[in-house]
């Protein structure tokens, strides 16, 4: 046997041996991707039913639902994104706008990416510190400004690479016809980049709307149903947890309803985005 089919057979060999340790990993993953999803969908689809959008969460003993969590995610969700997105959309644009290559914008976008795979838990410890302490007292208020620390690298990490794909030639003919550049920008830039920035936008919001961790620090949880975000307020994550934990079945089979909201609408999300990517791909 020559050197060269010897050494053929060597490659062909490590080729087939990191393939199939490849697909025994891909294969685990699906396994167990499956395993979780269906124990929530058996479990959860268990305990779904309007009781679940018309009472709140009940004390030991007594049948409830989620409508406090409900609202109290969706009002803190809410106020996340007008904290975060705003700002995270206008310092995106900067940075691709403004900061091309100089050392002050690649030491922002560091940063940047620090924040992204920052653990949560140390926002809500920082939000806790800032906003909770001094008040006296847990908040809406706290949470949603602790999710919308989450969010905000998300969306300024998104703007600023959708925007820095819109082709060169844009700009210049928006400029050369005398636009100035905030209408430029305005005008021509968004519009081209619409459907990526919102992408950045909905990936955000998939991912605090299943955070736990800050929240325990800073909008904490209500038995009621309450619309003072400037109080503890229930939300879902919380709610979740605090029901997956205790020894009661009730409170247990709402955990496993509230995690198939949960799931439901993380999906729904995903697909939304991959709607709007193929849309603004067309």
């Amino acid at each position: 046997m020559s050197v060269i089919s010897a050494r053929m057979l060597r490659r062909q060999a490590v080729n087939a041996l990191a393939l199939g340790f490849a697909s025994l990993a891909t294969l685990t993953g699906l396994i167990a991707l499956v395993w979780i999803l269906g124990t929530i969908v058996v479990y959860g689809a268990a305990a779904l039913g309007p009781h679940l959008f018309t009472r709140a969460t009940p004390p030991p003993g007594v049948e409830g639902g989620l409508l406090n969590a409900l609202l109290g995610s969706l009002m803190m969700t809410a106020l996340a994104v007008l904290l975060g997105a705003p700002i995270g959309i206008l310092a995106g644009t900067h940075l691709a706008e403004s900061g091309g290559r100089r050392r002050g914008v690649e030491i922002v976008r560091f940063v940047n990416d620090i924040l992204l795979s920052a653990p949560s838990i140390v926002i809500g410890l920082f939000v806790y510190e800032i906003v909770v302490r001094p008040s006296g007292h847990f908040s809406g208020v706290a949470g949603a400004i602790a999710m919308a620390m989450v969010l905000l690298p998300v969306v300024v990490r998104t703007t600023d690479e959708t925007l820095r794909l819109v082709p060169v030639s844009l700009r210049e003919a928006a400029l050369a016809l005398g636009a100035p550049t905030w209408r430029m920008v305005l005008f021509v830039l968004y519009p081209a980049a619409r459907a990526g920035m919102l992408t950045g936008l909905l990936l955000g919001i998939a991912r605090i709307s299943g955070e736990t961790a800050p929240l325990l620090f800073t909008a904490l949880n209500n038995q009621y149903l309450s619309f003072d975000i400037s109080r503890p307020m229930a939300n879902m994550p919380v709610v979740i947890f605090q029901f997956a934990l205790s020894p009661y079945p009730a409170w247990q089979a709402i955990a496993w309803a509230g995690a198939l909201l949960m799931t439901l609408f993380v999906l729904l999300l995903s697909l939304g985005t991959r709607a709007m990517l193929r849309a603004g791909k067309a």
